[in-house]
């Protein structure tokens, strides 16, 4: 798809030859294609954003205080070197220097107001970057219009497409706010498609049973209602809770703090309890231990009360070492499933997002400015859109959870599993091991065609059922196709369909 799409902006550049304007659209355009997943963060304010992507990162890179830089929509992506450029709306660019506070990156504008500036690039030399861009953004419903607007501007443009491939949103509360930006996104991020490209993330999720060692239990029960809201079901994928605060400490621990959670763990079981009751007796002049109060302040700063809870509760579980515990808090916070989802629902299907995106934009030129050859380029953003299924899949998963599948109940859950609603690998799709082989991937595959083209020409199956085996045989189709191509398994030609 990215080589269909490169091809047909070239074609368009050759059609705007001499047009500087419709040219620099188009060079954004195949920046964008060669880049790495866009994901943005964001949410509304005091959601925890910047500590989430800090997390994501694995450094305590991104500023999470409230100054001018958070009004301002952040790029953070892989550099060999750390370079920082503001990017100012009038078309200037200018270097920013690189300076760091206890960690965290003072991203300083100087005299420059935030509303001057379109956006800040970041690069970075962290693993973590090579393979996705971090976009944190403001605050959704900011008391600011003007810090709002920048966000909504970039997520979800009224003209154009988002500039944004796929979005992680961060809820504390289920609020009218947020349906409404994810309503935006999800029609300006895909269009006619109506694609989702959204997971919604329970941020903070610590707080919801405050603070206490099975918050993340409480968490999980309201990410499973607000998943099942009927305004919220058709616009994410998935609600995930996450510790947003715990992770960011995990993925940054250092050996100064795993010795004081040593230390708070080797109290008199009374002692501890006293000491942890709440945040303020935390912190309070006492005797209990040999922590000061500027260290326990740190710790709860950086970990929030549920986070000295759990690191504590954990070394008397048996985390030997700084390097165990921190694994275990990452385990423990939501990260990894967050991570999960990330990757088995967005970045498996990079290259259908992107080009989505691609064509969005080029499909916004060639109507605004017309110019010879803007027939066959139209035609061509036809004929990319239509090939692109994973689209459809992930259209269908959203149809799937607001309002069901119009199929028996078994039938339902299993075209559900196999459109990538558990994950995109072939194995995961037909519900087998990770480990099975190319014979016995094709083997299930082929009795799932088997079964569902039996599903799709019965006289009993309605139209709106046919359209969903119509997907679901396509899923199958392509999971056939790439077995038989890199397996050496045999021709497969007769039962793979057309297109």
């Amino acid at each position: 798809m990215r080589e269909e799409a490169g091809a047909l902006l070239a074609e368009a550049r050759a059609a705007y030859a001499g047009d500087m304007t419709a040219l620099r659209v188009l060079d954004e355009l195949e920046l964008r294609l060669g880049e790495p997943l866009r994901l943005a963060l964001a949410g509304m304010v005091k959601a925890g954003k910047s500590t989430l992507l800090n997390a994501m990162m694995g450094e305590q890179i991104a500023p999470t205080d409230a100054g001018e830089c958070t009004k301002v929509v952040t790029w953070y992506r892989y550099s060999m070197t750390p370079t920082i450029w503001m990017h100012l709306r009038s078309g200037r660019t200018e270097r920013m220097p690189v300076r760091r506070d206890q960690g965290r990156l003072v991203l300083d504008l100087g005299e420059t107001p935030a509303e001057d500036v379109a956006w800040i690039d970041v690069g970075w030399p962290l693993d973590a970057l090579r393979s996705v861009i971090l976009i944190d953004t403001p605050g959704i419903a900011s008391l600011s219009a003007s810090t709002s607007a920048r966000a909504a501007t970039f997520l979800a443009p009224e003209e154009s497409a988002s500039g944004a491939d796929a979005v992680v949103y961060l809820l504390r509360h289920l609020h009218p706010s947020d349906v409404k930006f994810l309503e935006a996104f999800r029609d300006t991020a895909a269009g006619a498609a109506q694609t989702v490209c959204a997971v919604g993330v329970l941020s903070r999720a610590d707080e919801i049973g405050s603070g206490r060692i099975d918050s993340l239990v409480s968490a999980g029960k309201v990410a499973r209602r607000y998943a099942r809201d009927a305004s919220l079901a058709s616009l994410v994928l998935g609600v995930i809770p996450v510790a947003g605060l715990v992770a960011q400490g995990a993925r940054t621990l250092r050996e100064g703090e795993f010795a004081a959670f040593r230390e708070l763990a080797a109290l008199e079981r009374a002692d501890r309890e006293r000491l942890l009751v709440s945040a303020d007796r935390f912190v309070r002049d006492t005797e209990l231990t040999g922590l000061g109060p500027e260290e326990r302040s740190a710790l709860l700063a950086r970990f929030g009360i549920f986070g000295v809870r759990l690191a504590t509760a954990l070394i008397r579980g048996g985390a030997r070492t700084s390097s165990d515990l921190s694994a275990q808090l990452v385990e423990q916070s939501g990260l990894i499933p967050l991570q999960q989802f990330v990757r088995d629902q967005f970045r498996t299907r990079e290259a259908t997002l992107k080009v989505r995106g691609v064509l969005l934009g080029l499909e916004r030129l060639i109507a605004e400015r017309p110019v010879d050859g803007s027939v066959a380029i139209r035609a061509g953003i036809e004929k990319l859109s239509a090939g692109a299924h994973a689209l459809r899949e992930l259209s269908l998963l959203a149809t799937a959870r607001a309002d069901g599948l119009p199929l028996a109940g078994p039938d339902a859950a299993r075209a559900v599993t196999i459109i990538g609603g558990e994950g995109t690998s072939a194995t995961t799709r037909l519900g087998l091991p990770d480990d099975a082989d190319a014979d016995a991937v094709r083997h299930a595959a082929l009795a799932q065609l088997d079964h569902w083209r039996r599903v799709s020409s019965s006289p009993l199956t309605d139209r709106a059922a046919v359209a969903v085996c119509r997907v679901v045989i396509r899923s199958l189709e392509a999971i056939v196709s790439e077995v038989s191509e890199s397996g050496g398994l045999g021709a497969m030609a007769d039962v793979v369909a057309p297109g």
